[in-house]
């Protein structure tokens, strides 16, 4: 660390944190008796705690959002220079980083052309939700309001988030839902549902949403929500065939695709967004986490110039247009952090340093796994890598989810801080989570392999 707290000063911290900060995703019992981690500085790869313990981030700030490390002050003080020339002004006005960072994230994305501003990843999927919704009453009587999501897949934390979201632990105990939204299988080829492998494979994964969209009536379908590299369901990448299929079946029907690149966008599989590794065309994309890689709070739902046109078919009607607001959409700084996140990761050569380092650290998991029986399967795109454990590799049972955290505990305790599925599928918990930032070297991948080496065989033996 630059420098060091007063003991005094970081007590007063930790009791104030024990006292009033409700974590995320923690049972906070334990916190009664022991302290809650602070992280109080980052640099480059590296974090600190209270305690001066130095840790090589492997998950990039816990949730997969920091993607150009710690420490970058160019975009601290392009915010500092935005705040003190303006900090907002309600989305129904323009703004100069607003502007400057639509125009360039869309250059990016052919075939899209309009960014909406949200807060987060959260509120950018339900914007899309309901465009779905109004264009379905605009349209189709609100007939066609069926929004589909794929098992496994996770979409955000409302309700009608949850409602869109294939992880049945995640949701449990926030019911009841919002109706509309259908769940289709998941892809995730090592936990077959049929007996086929490669392309095939993805085409029957991909088939499989069309035998939904027919049970269902394809007139009552409006749209399908996924992600490109599902996330915290598992690290799980679509097999060959399945996105072109998923595409097919879209315009077959008539039905919006979705892509949810909150996790995947802004250079974690290696291309600006995940969509992009598959040539998709999508009718909305939604995005956050690495957007500006933490510094601002920012989330964007980006559309086709075909869905911005049925809200102003009828400027006559005063219900034609998208009636809605994000308070928080019209916050000056998450623009201009993303303008210079996204300077950093082009100038850096960060893209084309996440393939190399991506498969590097791949063929690295590679090698850990015929070292240890326990790993049944590892995958991912670029530096967005799972490792599943199971008990037996031919019956492929998972691993008790507590030993999967004794691994990610052990490897924090050396230094290294790695990821696992959590609360997400009953029983299957058990995916160690890799998401360096886009910087990463082989040596800090090195050090991740190694820390992950030396728990599972304390672990393991």
């Amino acid at each position: 660390m630059d420098g060091k707290f007063l003991d005094n000063d970081i007590e007063k911290v930790v009791a104030a944190d024990r006292a009033h900060v409700w974590h995320h995703l923690s049972q906070h019992k334990p916190y009664e008796t022991s302290d809650p981690r602070i992280i109080v500085e980052g640099k480059g790869m590296r974090v600190w705690d209270q305690h001066g313990k130095e840790h090589l981030d492997g998950v990039s700030g816990g949730v997969w959002t920091v993607n150009v490390g710690y420490g970058r002050e160019r975009i601290a003080n392009a915010v500092r220079d935005q705040l003190i020339k303006l900090n907002y002004f309600a989305g129904s006005a323009g703004s100069i980083p607003g502007a400057m960072f639509s125009e360039r994230i869309i250059a990016k994305m052919p075939g899209l052309s309009r960014i909406y501003y949200t807060n987060s990843g959260s509120e950018a999927n339900e914007k899309a939700f309901k465009m779905v919704r109004q264009i379905a009453h605009k349209r189709y009587g609100g007939k066609k309001h069926k929004i589909l999501y794929r098992d496994r897949d996770y979409h955000g934390t409302t309700i009608a988030c949850l409602s869109a979201g294939g992880q049945q632990e995640r949701n449990a105990q926030y019911g009841p839902y919002t109706p509309g939204f259908v769940a289709v299988p998941h892809c995730l080829e090592y936990r077959a549902q049929w007996d086929l492998s490669g392309e095939e494979y993805g085409l029957a994964a991909a088939n499989a949403i069309e035998e939904v969209i027919l049970r269902e009536g394809p007139d009552t379908v409006g749209a399908i929500c996924l992600e490109p590299v599902t996330a915290g369901g598992g690290v799980i990448v679509p097999p060959e065939g399945y996105w072109p299929r998923v595409q097919e079946i879209c315009r077959k029907y008539d039905i919006l695709l979705h892509i949810d690149e909150v996790v995947c966008g802004l250079g974690r599989t290696g291309t600006w967004f995940g969509y992009q590794n598959y040539g998709v065309e999508p009718d909305f994309v939604t995005m956050a986490k690495g957007v500006a890689s933490g510094y601002a709070a920012i989330a964007c739902c980006a559309t086709s110039e075909r869905v911005f046109d049925m809200f102003k078919d009828d400027a006559s009607d005063p219900m034609n247009y998208f009636r809605d607001i994000s308070t928080f959409g019209g916050c000056t700084a998450g623009p201009a952090a993303a303008l210079e996140n996204m300077n950093i990761i082009e100038e850096e050569g960060l893209l084309k340093n996440t393939l190399e380092m991506g498969d590097y650290m791949l063929d690295e998991l590679r090698a850990l796994k015929d070292k240890h029986e326990v790993i049944g399967d590892v995958r991912g795109k670029g530096l967005f890598l799972g490792a599943e454990l199971v008990t037996d590799r031919t019956t492929k049972e998972p691993m008790d989810e507590k030993k999967v955290a004794a691994v990610t505990g052990d490897c924090m305790a050396q230094g290294v801080i790695i990821g696992m599925t959590n609360r997400s599928i009953p029983g299957f918990n058990n995916t160690l989570c890799y998401s360096p930032a886009l910087i990463a070297t082989k040596d800090d991948i090195d050090e991740m392999i190694s820390a992950t080496d030396k728990a599972l065989t304390k672990v393991f033996g």
